[in-house]
């Protein structure tokens, strides 16, 4: 596998998507890459943390600014296995992301239903990547916490 590939760094977030599963979080995971070296990763911590805002997008983009000691990540690529919402969308406008790659959409709480622009308008999105084994994940705790 070609470790610079967008394949090989949404498997490592897949990999932080499974520690929430097995910790009872819902199951999002992430990684922050800069100059094809993953800098931060990070996954759902809310329960944990007993925070609603500590996603794994939020925990992974303030672990990357504090390894690069700056507020912006316009050189960063963020991998996360699903959709953000709204607030973490924000977030990312505000550090200004280079490049946002989601597997899943979040057809319930995802910022893309919103029809404003959120995102930092020179940050480019790419969807879909592993978006299989990331919705199975999800479809899988759901399934888990509803029985």
């Amino acid at each position: 596998m070609d470790f610079a590939s967008p394949d090989y760094f949404m498997t490592e977030a897949l990999k932080e998507a499974q520690k929430a599963f097995d910790d009872g979080e819902v199951p999002v995971g992430a990684v922050v890459v800069c100059q094809n070296k993953i800098i931060a990763h990070a996954h759902n911590q809310t329960e944990r943390l007993t925070d609603a805002t500590a996603h794994a997008e939020m925990l992974a983009v303030t672990a990357a600014a504090n390894k690069l000691g700056s507020k912006y990540l316009d050189e960063c690529t963020l991998y996360v296995t699903l959709e953000p919402c709204v607030m973490c969308a924000g977030a990312l406008h505000w550090v200004q992301l280079q490049k946002l790659v989601y597997a899943a959409d979040d057809v319930q709480r995802g910022f893309s239903l919103v029809k404003t622009p959120l995102l930092h308008p020179k940050t480019e999105i790419i969807k879909g990547i592993k978006k299989d084994p990331s919705k199975e994940l999800i479809d899988a705790f759901f399934r888990r916490i509803r029985s």
